[in-house]
C-alpha cells in the first residue's frame, strides 16, 4: 500500500512539473520565440560573415595572382603595363603593383615615372609591400644623387621599425647614403651600430669592413 502511495506521489509530482513547464511556455511564448529568433539571426550573421570573408580572400588571391602574372609578362607584352597600372590604382596589393611597375620603368631608364608610382604608396597598411616601395624609392634618389631625400626616407623607415622588413638592410642603405653624401662620421656611426647589432648577418660583415676602411681614411 505504501509503495502504491509513493508511486502516486511521484506521478503527481511529475504531472505537476510538466504542468508548470507548459504554463511557463504558454506564459512566455513571445519571449521564447524572440530568443529563438535572436539565436537564429546570430547564426545567420556568423555564417554570412564567414561566407563574405571567404569570397574576399578568394578575390584577393586572384588579384595577387594576376599582379604576379602581369609582372612576369611586362617585358614581352606591352599591354600588361596598362593592365598592371589599373591594379596599381587601389586595393590591398596596389603597393606591390606599383613596385613592379616602378622596377619596370627603372629598367627602362625612366626614373621620374618610377618615382611618381612609388610616391603614391603613402597611405594604408604599412605591410612588406609598403616598405619595399619606400626602399626602392630611396634607392632611386640615391641613383639620382639626391642623398638628402634618400636619407629622409630611410630615417622614416627606421622610425617605423618594421617587423616585416629587415632593419639591418635599411640601416646599411642609410649609412651608404651618408657616406656618399660625404658625411663620414654619420656613416661610420651607423656602420658601427650595424656591426654591433647584426654581427651574424652579411650586412653586419660588410659594415665591419666599411668601419675598417673609413677609420683608415680618417
Amino acid at each position: 500500500m505504501k509503495r502504491i502511495k509513493r508511486k502516486q506521489l511521484k506521478e503527481d509530482e511529475f504531472v505537476t512539473t510538466i504542468n508548470k513547464i507548459i504554463r511557463f511556455i504558454k506564459k512566455r511564448t513571445k519571449e521564447l520565440i524572440a530568443l529563438v529568433v535572436i539565436v537564429l539571426i546570430g547564426i545567420l550573421i556568423f555564417a554570412g560573415v564567414r561566407f563574405v570573408k571567404s569570397r574576399i580572400n578568394k578575390r584577393e588571391a586572384r588579384t595577387l595572382s594576376q599582379i604576379i602574372k602581369l609582372n612576369s609578362e611586362l617585358n614581352d607584352n606591352p599591354d600588361s603595363v596598362e593592365k598592371l597600372e589599373e591594379l596599381a590604382g587601389g586595393g590591398k596589393f596596389s603597393a606591390l603593383a606599383n613596385v613592379y611597375l616602378a622596377t619596370y620603368w627603372i629598367e627602362n631608364g625612366d626614373f621620374d615615372r618610377a618615382i611618381s608610382l612609388l610616391e603614391k604608396v603613402e597611405k594604408g597598411k604599412k605591410d612588406i609591400f609598403y616598405f619595399q616601395a619606400k626602399d626602392l624609392l630611396a634607392k632611386i634618389y640615391m641613383r639620382k644623387k639626391n642623398y638628402d631625400k634618400a636619407i629622409e626616407i630611410y630615417k622614416r623607415i627606421e622610425e617605423d621599425n618594421p617587423s616585416v622588413y629587415s632593419l639591418d638592410v635599411i640601416l646599411f642603405n642609410l649609412a651608404e647614403a651618408y657616406e656618399k653624401k660625404g658625411d663620414v662620421e654619420g656613416a661610420l656611426a651607423l656602420y658601427k651600430r650595424i656591426k654591433e647589432q647584426f654581427p651574424m648577418t652579411s650586412y653586419g660583415y660588410d659594415a665591419s669592413q666599411k668601419v675598417l676602411r673609413l677609420e683608415k681614411e680618417k
